[in-house]
């Protein structure tokens, strides 16, 4: 209970905030007069709609920010672009399962070593500092902050306007070497505002830092292309653009002798000003009912929202850690869920005297097996070693997907002489596996050798020095000939 409410404080807290604001206004709208209902609208009610549509948008960007965050972590990333960029199509799939996984409308990586701007579908082009619509890039890779974000037309979207979270990428030594992310289509923020407007009765729009409308509902075709040539609101336009602070102001002005009330805020995120907007007329009465009638609606759907939010929030905390502690192709534990167990199992050994064996294995020509069939088939041989190293270890070893075409399998209370044993074992259950047989992917028998080093763990030594000696033995058998294991006493 108390990791619970140390996890979610804010979101109680918030929850009690808007839910007490709510019953605040209900409670007022019922005793105040017409004068106050007034004065309610243009100091209450309006601010809480621009807070709630704010809101709407920070949840919209919060998550592709983190996405963008863990794009440009991934080593998968940094490590093909350190590389050399070598086999486009292996950013081009990324990207699309970036795009696809997400229900991003793009997903994207420039490479400031080639400046090529890869997305979903290939190569798009060369970024070059003196094209314009590449300035965004050159603007990224000056920023002292990680990420940015910014709406601008897609090129590969049909020139869409798109809200883009360009993040930098950095190598192992902090330096710059690209910039990725994923971009939102605007439409759902126009849904967003339409909803808004019906409920609320609100005029609900945004306009850039020079006035022009860049985001509104179906209900602000009156203001044309801009506030400041608008009939009414150019009289307070200057006073809006030139608040830049995240805070609310309270202005008003009049069209045809009818008096509007407006809430406008600055978006630093965006760059943009929300102008959140309510006619008055004579009939004041009539809008006292819809008024409370709306708070009570408003504040039922926000603490529905509340609930939905927390759900999914508890369940996308779950999914993250399943996602950063497992391989996604073979299901395997990846290396740094390994590190966690090797670690506490190097301690059990410690305590317990039994001895510990790693061995690390290397499928044979792997790169020749995606060359020649395909890097689908390489996925597919994967992901069979995995389920035959499964079936033919005990039940107490540890394996999981090292990377590439590596594998280490954790070896508990075992000699060095069982643990050369089995893993022999498990080398020639392979070498006879005939991987053809479970795909459809591959006509002819396929035939898959790999070679093996084991190392006992020493008293006192550590991760790092295991693996070392490991790792020689590996090299050991792969200079012999493959197909072999190896061992290091």
């Amino acid at each position: 209970m108390r990791k619970f409410l140390r996890q979610y404080s804010l979101l109680i807290w918030l929850t009690f905030i808007l839910t007490t604001g709510f019953l605040a206004i209900l409670v007022t709208s019922y005793i105040v007069s017409k004068d106050s209902i007034q004065q309610g609208i243009a100091e209450k009610s309006l601010p809480i709609t621009g807070d709630s549509v704010y809101s709407e948008i920070q949840k919209d960007i919060l998550r592709p920010v983190f996405i963008s965050a863990q794009m440009a972590q991934d080593t998968f990333v940094r490590d093909w672009i350190i590389n050399g960029e070598e086999e486009s199509t292996l950013i081009s799939k990324y990207l699309k399962e970036i795009k696809t996984k997400n229900n991003a409308v793009s997903s994207f990586l420039v490479s400031d070593v080639s400046h090529q701007y890869y997305h979903p579908d290939g190569t798009l082009k060369t970024v070059k500092e003196t094209e314009p619509r590449d300035a965004w890039y050159f603007r990224v890779r000056k920023l002292k902050a990680a990420y940015e974000t910014n709406v601008d037309a897609d090129m590969a979207n049909h020139d869409n306007m798109t809200i883009f979270i360009n993040h930098k990428i950095l190598d192992y030594n902090g330096k710059f070497i690209g910039v990725t992310g994923i971009g939102l289509t605007l439409d759902s923020m126009k849904r967003v505002i339409d909803s808004y407007q019906t409920r609320f009765h609100r005029n609900i729009y945004f306009v850039d830092a020079k006035g022009n409308l860049v985001l509104a509902g179906s209900a602000a075709k009156r203001l044309g292309s801009s506030i400041v040539k608008a009939t009414g609101i150019s009289t307070i336009a200057t006073q809006i653009l030139a608040n830049t602070k995240n805070e609310s102001q309270h202005l008003e002005y009049s069209i045809d002798d009818e008096k509007i009330l407006l809430n406008a805020r600055y978006i630093p995120e965006l760059g943009w000003h929300l102008i959140v907007e309510q006619e008055m007329n004579e009939q004041l009465k009539p809008l006292q009912d819809v008024l409370l009638m709306g708070a009570g609606i408003s504040a039922l759907i926000t603490l529905i929202v509340l609930s939905l939010v927390l759900i999914t929030v508890r369940r996308y905390q779950n999914r993250i850690e399943k996602t950063a502690a497992t391989d996604q192709l073979t299901s395997l534990p990846n290396r740094q869920a390994f590190d966690f167990v090797f670690e506490n199992a190097l301690l059990d050994s410690e305590r317990s005297r039994q001895p510990l064996c790693v061995a690390i294995i290397d499928i044979d020509f792997f790169k020749k097996v995606n060359d020649k069939h395909g890097h689908l088939v390489g996925d597919h041989v994967l992901k069979e070693i995995a389920m035959i190293a499964k079936r033919s270890l005990r039940e107490s070893d540890v394996i999981c997907r090292w990377g590439g075409e590596e594998f280490v399998i954790l070896l508990k209370n075992c000699t060095l002489e069982k643990a050369t044993a089995i893993a022999e074992n498990l080398r020639l259950t392979i070498a006879n596996n005939d991987f053809s047989r479970t795909t459809d992917l591959a006509r002819t028998r396929l035939t898959i050798t790999v070679s093996m080093g084991v190392a006992l763990c020493k008293d006192k030594e550590d991760e790092d020095s295991v693996f070392e000696r490991a790792d020689v033995a590996l090299y050991q058998a792969k200079e012999n000939g493959r197909n072999s294991v190896y061992f290091s006493e």
